[in-house]
Parts: structure tokens; sequence; C-alpha cells
């Protein structure tokens, strides 16, 4: 893992306006939709459940909800919301953290497993959901799809951003080592400007395929979006879901 990696960063910088940063910007109620009919009435452990954003209505449809998240001031706001109270939670990285109890679907949500500093930690990361997982049970990742013609020259772009907000990112890619490195500023609101740095390495979704497969996990349908769009070589995210294999059928 590389040295300086700190998962506890990104929660240290945006706990306090996260929410604010994204209201209305994420599908939720399509990603609550899909989440609930796949976790079959089953537990749901959340890798970087962060503010509560889907743990929460989750809890409050009925299922049993454990969250993990590096950042304690994430879950401290997480821990404040009307409902908060019914998500149990832990405080720590999910590449390598142990809960004592299997459940029925893990979720990672919005580009997290690109939040891993490496292949190494995103493979312990397929690896630990698998661990918490019951027989059969279902492992959700959602995320974007790497764009091969992305250039290595910084650049600038517009991302949306809750109303009244902008953001802006500029970004630098490695495409040697999957790496790609932003700042990301936030202008307007009551802080006037908000300038945090985000590394992400990516994954294209047949490389996270192959370590689900190390896991012992094969990938059961794969989406372009939580209203289970078709995936095709055009689209630009995908919602994919990992089934568990059973153990005399894992690989070695």
């Amino acid at each position: 893992m590389t040295s300086d990696y700190d998962a506890a960063l990104y929660g240290s910088l945006v706990a306090a306006d996260y929410d604010a940063i994204y209201e209305g910007v994420f599908d939720t109620a399509g990603a609550l939709g899909l989440i609930c009919e796949l976790a079959t009435g089953g537990g749901v452990l959340e890798f970087g459940v962060g503010t509560g954003r889907l743990a929460i209505p989750l809890a409050e449809a009925g299922l049993d909800v454990h969250g993990v998240d590096a950042s304690a001031e994430m879950l401290e706001i997480l821990r404040q919301k009307p409902g908060g109270e019914q998500i149990e939670t832990s405080l720590g990285d999910f590449a390598e953290c142990q809960i004592d109890r299997a459940f029925s679907l893990v979720l990672l949500t919005f580009n997290t497993i690109f939040a891993m500093p490496d292949q190494a930690a995103q493979v312990r990361c397929f690896a630990n959901a698998a661990r918490h997982l019951e027989p059969g049970g279902r492992f959700i990742v959602e995320a974007w799809v790497p764009d091969v013609s992305a250039a290595s020259e910084p650049t600038i772009k517009p991302r949306r951003l809750a109303k009244g907000l902008m953001g802006l990112v500029v970004s630098e890619s490695d495409r040697v080592n999957q790496l790609l490195s932003t700042t990301q500023i936030v202008l307007g609101g009551p802080q006037r400007a908000l300038v945090y740095p985000v590394v992400h390495r990516y994954a294209y979704p047949s490389e996270l395929d192959l370590m689900a497969q190390l896991a012992g996990m094969r990938l059961e349908e794969r989406f372009a979006d939580w209203h289970r769009k078709p995936f095709t070589s055009t689209s630009t995210e995908h919602v994919s879901v990992y089934r568990k294999l059973p153990a005399d059928s894992a690989p070695d």
C-alpha cells in the first residue's frame, strides 16, 4: 500500500460540507430501489457509509444496516441525523475492517473503490467484501468507466453540484499507474470556496471482474445506472453486481 495513504483524509476535508455540496446530485431513489431488491431483506454492510445518504433510508425501509467509514467526522454527522442512531457503524479502512457477522449484501458506491490507493488495496477490498457475505450474497460496486482518451496533461472541467454551487475539477491522468490526480474546487455557498485534493486509482470494469473472481465471486449483472439501463460500450458509469460463489467453486 502507498506509504503516505491516509484513508481518513477525504472525510476530514469535506465532511462538514459534503451533504450541501451533493444535495440532489445523486440518484438516491434509484439506488435505494435496486439495493432493497437485491438485499432480499437481509443485512447490508456499506463500505464508505459517509454521512448516511443510503444507510439511513435503507434502515427506514426495514433493512439491518452496518456502515464502515475511515472518517470519524463523517460518522459523527451520520449519528446526529434523524434515524442515524439506528445505524451500527465501525471506524476503519474497509479493505481491512472485520465485522463479526455475515451480510446478504455489501455495498460500495460513488466511485469509492477508486479511493483505494493501489491495485493491491482494491483486491483486498474485494476479498474483504467476500469474507463478509453470506453464501450467495451480493457485492454491489458503483463507479465511473475510465476514459482511455483522457489527456495526460492537466485539464479543467466543470462538474454538477447542488443548486447554487459550481464545481471545477483540475485533473491530471497517469495512464501507466492508472491514477487520476485531481483538485476539486467548490465555489458559492457560505464558504465561498472549498478546495481539496482527490486521487483516484481507477480500474476498468474487466479488472474489477478479475478482482471479484480472485475473491470467490462472479459478475451477476452490470447496468449503466441504478434503473437497470443496459451497459454498453458507450456507458460512462456502471453498477456491477457480484455474487459470492459456493465455497467448493471458489478459486484457490
